[in-house]
């Protein structure tokens, strides 16, 4: 199986040998570990002053920077962000992808317009909002979802460009969800579940990212039915065997190591977690290994790749 077989097979809970698949959403210790800026939208405000052949040499430098740590550390997926908003440079871009890596991992775009936590800045306003103009909020909402599902299908059109979403619209705090469950089930599950299903109806899968505390809102975010769910968040107290027993038969699980620790803990505490992480996970397959947010600017390398010299000794499929 490749890579990307692998994450698939983990995505519909089906059982796999050899090493579970790993992944992080995002690795920004690229200079660090492989000597390249990590990718990011700033690097292309002068675009539309380079001439075409600076605009190849970017695509590629920012592809390979992607690759190298997938491959350096046995990631089964990569998560891209094009170099330009025009969905001609997008599908230029993802094709550079598909052809460097030979379609043998899985690639994942962003696609969340549901609605995420607010700034602090809007927060106050669009509470207002939801309580004095619920309809203005639903129509903003289902705006978003037609918006994306436009992209999607023109995404589509091009089969094998794209294998799913990241959906990383962030509902939860370390308490508690942003909305309550019945708020959430007015203003975010019906768009959740349609956005969704668009996608899955597309060919595409879907992984849906919160961090914080998602259990008053896991039953309604399963029951959306993305492939997925990430980061399975410990630091807001997620215990992800207990999710693995609620819901591990209808979703795939990833996550779930945490990112506090392998920043500030002993490191002692890092290699229990990391085992912890995977002894609850692995059981009856429907697990991807992963951190529970990403490799973040900050964060110690020796700390990620003790994590993932355990994985690749430990995470293994009998």
């Amino acid at each position: 199986m490749t890579e990307k077989q692998r994450f698939i097979a983990a995505l519909e809970r089906k059982p796999i040998t050899g090493r579970v698949p790993h992944f992080e959403l995002v690795f920004y210790l690229t200079m660090e570990s492989i000597g390249k800026v990590h990718p990011d939208h700033r690097h292309f405000n002068q675009w539309n002053q380079m001439s075409e052949t600076e605009k190849e040499l970017l695509r590629n430098d920012q592809a390979d920077c992607y690759i190298d740590i997938a491959e350096k550390y046995g990631h089964s997926a990569i998560f891209v962000g094009a170099p330009n908003n025009t969905m001609d440079e997008q599908i230029k871009f993802y094709n550079l992808v598909q052809e460097k890596t030979n379609g043998k991992l899985f690639v994942m775009i962003y696609g969340d317009p549901t609605i995420a936590i607010p700034n602090g800045e809007d927060m106050l306003e669009f509470s207002a909002m939801c309580a004095d103009e619920p309809e203005k909020v639903k129509k903003k909402a289902q705006a978003a979802v037609d918006s994306h599902i436009r992209e999607a299908e023109q995404i589509a059109k091009h089969p094998g460009l794209v294998d799913g979403f990241a959906m990383c619209s962030d509902y939860c705090f370390n308490t508690n969800p942003f909305f309550s469950p019945s708020m959430f089930s007015e203003f975010v599950a019906p768009y959740l579940a349609q956005i969704i299903k668009a996608y899955r109806d597309l060919g595409f899968y879907t992984i849906k990212h919160t961090d914080g505390n998602i259990m008053p809102i896991l039953d309604q975010m399963v029951q959306c039915n993305p492939h997925a769910l990430h980061s399975i968040d410990p630091q807001a107290g997620v215990d992800l065997a207990q999710v693995k027993r609620l819901v591990g038969d209808k979703v795939c699980l990833i996550g779930n190591v945490n990112c506090g620790l392998l920043q500030t803990g002993l490191e002692e505490e890092v290699v229990a977690d990391v085992r912890r992480a995977l002894q609850q996970g692995m059981p009856g397959y429907g697990y991807i290994f992963s951190t529970s947010n990403c490799i973040y600017t900050g964060m110690p390398l020796a700390r990620y790749e003790l994590m993932n010299k355990i994985w690749r000794e430990e995470g293994i499929y009998k």
